[in-house]
């Protein structure tokens, strides 16, 4: 996985397929795979107009149907979660949702009809007004604009079944992406770095610093009150993610009054989950994207699945009795992701303890026993009691430990912040 982690090689890849693409004489293409009961595909949509207006660039949609079901974990609960998830952030974007629940398979059937119409000419603008009726659940209006776009049922078979042959030929798996020469960027929440990819190419219209999609974000840097919250911290140690989000977690409860607890949980690969590889492989090149974004870059990969994840939480519960939980996560994290150790050697453990000014023989006593395994597990079970199953994932409550607000992803700590100074300033 280093490869597709290291920041020479993705520089690499990018110079190869912009060479390639100037040799073969083409456009700058973003091709966007849109997915009609994706509730991101929804707010990511909003912005296509104004991404074509200000690029030179051939903006190219293709309709996609079911992803792969290897991709989805937990789906009943993923399926939840995006709803929730699309109708927190949508003011953050001055966008409108007003989806409540999942529409029925007839109106997806209604919704594909009307985009894969040959007579449409200008698929953005259309593509607005069906997702607007789909997720309104307005059958009459979508039936009413299908008399005019089309489609027999073998032609939307064709165009999904193509549609789903090129993005899964990406290496993507979802709806709601963009892929650029050899690149993939998801939703609304990668846009920036697609933006910043083309404006290194020069093919922005006219120079600027503002992006499409721009976060309408109140919570100021710092925050004092006499008020005190707290917040649940839900990593793992073979997490990419949580990595990436380790930083700003710490840089969050210097700059608000918080109380950070710290869950840490089994990894999904020893939760019996399976990844497929060209996940894995995006997940690893889009979290280390996201890293060197916030100033926090992976290096050098050594996963700690198994033997290492098991002796390294063994330690945790007593170091976490010593107020140095969050601490011992974030170093080991550091270790496998940017160091390339191996958490599980002793010596390394030993160092680490030692560093975070803890008495090594007392730790030790704890290392593979498996008081761990139990805590762990209630850590998880908390975890889904938030609709949550991946990491890392956060927990907001009042001090008493009332009102539980649950957010999943390292791109969510900014609505994490928003919910907090919310509580604090109210």
């Amino acid at each position: 996985m280093n490869m597709f982690s290291n920041y020479e090689n993705f520089k690499l890849i990018r110079e190869k397929a912009e060479l390639s693409r100037i040799k073969e004489n083409r456009k700058h293409e973003v091709i966007y795979f849109h997915k009609v009961d994706d509730p991101y595909s929804h707010l990511t949509v909003q912005f296509l107009d104004k991404l074509a207006n200000e690029y030179s660039i051939k903006l190219t949609p293709v309709l996609v149907g079911d992803e792969n079901p290897e991709t989805v974990h937990e789906p009943t609960l993923y399926n939840k979660y995006c709803l929730e998830d699309v109708k927190r952030i949508s003011p953050y974007y001055g966008i409108e949702f007003n989806g409540t629940s999942y529409p029925e398979k007839s109106m997806i059937s209604l919704a594909n009809n009307i985009l894969a119409s040959e007579s449409v000419d200008d698929f953005f603008s259309l593509a607005k007004s069906v997702s607007s009726l789909f997720w309104d659940n307005d059958r009459e209006k979508l039936l009413s604009l299908s008399k005019k776009y089309q489609s027999s049922p073998e032609r939307v078979a064709q165009i999904l079944k193509y549609g789903n042959e090129k993005r899964d030929n990406s290496g993507y798996y979802f709806g709601s992406a963009f892929y650029y020469e050899k690149e993939l960027y998801w939703g609304v929440d990668r846009l920036n770095h697609l933006e910043d990819r083309l404006k290194e190419l020069g093919v922005k219209k006219i120079p600027s610093n503002e992006s499409i999609a721009p976060l309408m974000l109140s919570a100021p840097e710092i925050l004092n009150s006499e008020k005190k919250l707290n917040l649940t911290y839900y990593p793992s140690l073979n997490s990419p993610y949580t990595f990436v989000s380790a930083k700003r977690i710490k840089n969050l409860t210097d700059q608000y009054p918080l109380n950070l607890i710290t869950k840490p949980v089994l990894p999904m690969l020893m939760r019996m989950m399976t990844i497929p590889t060209f996940k894995a492989k995006y997940i690893i090149s889009d979290a280390a994207r996201e890293g060197r974004k916030f100033g926090y870059e992976m290096k050098s990969i050594f996963s700690p699945i198994g033997r290492p994840a098991r002796k390294a939480y063994s330690l945790f519960p007593e170091i976490d009795k010593q107020k140095k939980g969050f601490e011992y996560i974030d170093a080991l994290l550091k270790a496998s992701f940017q160091d390339g150790i191996n958490i599980g050697d002793e010596s390394f453990l030993k160092n680490l303890v030692s560093e975070l000014g803890l008495d090594w023989e007392k730790i030790k006593k704890h290392l593979n026993t498996s008081k761990w395994k139990k805590i762990l597990n209630e850590n998880c079970e908390d975890m889904y009691r938030g609709n949550c199953w991946g990491v890392p994932s956060f927990k907001v409550t009042d001090a008493d430990g009332s009102n539980p607000y649950y957010v999943w992803g390292q791109d969510r700590i900014w609505l994490v912040k928003e919910e907090i100074f919310k509580r604090l300033s109210g």
